[in-house]
């Protein structure tokens, strides 16, 4: 009997240890889920959006999003937080493309276009405190560095204007990756990809023209 009860014992406690991963398995696909659905919801009708909403979208239950995000300054940080995680490594997998410079720039800001990166604009003025947060600030900073070192790469190879600066590209990057106000102008996202193209091949050297001014760093956004 005991070795009967030790058996069963033994084999319940397989069947937990079996079934954790899958739970935690689960847990990560749920939060990645909210996660997406915040993202696309937040750029295209904003930070106020109900969390409700959310939770439909994503497919998961109120307190699923709450269990994971239990308000909405946390749901924001993570959002904002993932998207420039993920804009930094596609500018990473840029930087280590040992092909054409310019090319690994145009698919770097053609990556980013696809995170709704313009979106953030608000939701980092209104909702979150850049300077005070370290992890958001640090990864910025991580992406400016690279971003600028793939600029760098392309001047010295002769393919990306001498003109131009980072912040030139985060400026045309944020502007034309932003959705216009009013529903009606939601459908913009088809054009995004068609006018990014037009402002990179404009980057490309030899330069056409003269530009006004002096090119955008990114010390220059952030005193703005």
């Amino acid at each position: 009997m005991t070795d009967t009860l030790q058996t069963c014992t033994t084999a319940t406690a397989g069947c937990t240890r079996a079934s954790a991963p899958r739970l935690r398995a689960d847990a990560t696909r749920n939060r990645e889920r909210i996660l997406a659905a915040a993202r696309e919801l937040f750029a295209d009708e904003g930070a106020d959006v109900p969390l409700d909403e959310i939770a439909k979208r994503a497919g998961v239950g109120n307190a699923t999003l709450y269990r994971n995000f239990p308000d909405r300054t946390t749901l924001i940080h993570q959002v904002v937080l993932s998207v420039l995680t993920s804009v930094l490594e596609r500018a990473k997998e840029a930087l280590a493309d040992e092909g054409d410079s310019f090319e690994a720039i145009s698919r770097y800001v053609h990556a980013a276009a696809d995170e709704r990166i313009g979106a953030l604009c608000s939701l980092l003025s209104e909702h979150l405190k850049l300077h005070e947060d370290e992890e958001l600030l640090s990864t910025r900073t991580e992406l400016e560095h690279v971003v600028e070192a793939l600029l760098i790469r392309a001047k010295r190879a002769g393919r990306l204007r001498p003109d131009v600066g980072p912040g030139d590209l985060f400026v045309a990057l944020a502007r034309l990756t932003r959705p216009l106000p009013g529903k009606e102008c939601l459908e913009d996202a088809m054009f995004i990809h068609r006018h990014l193209q037009l402002f990179l091949d404009g980057m490309r050297a030899p330069a056409p023209s003269v530009l006004p001014g002096r090119a955008a760093t990114v010390e220059d956004l952030r005193r703005v």
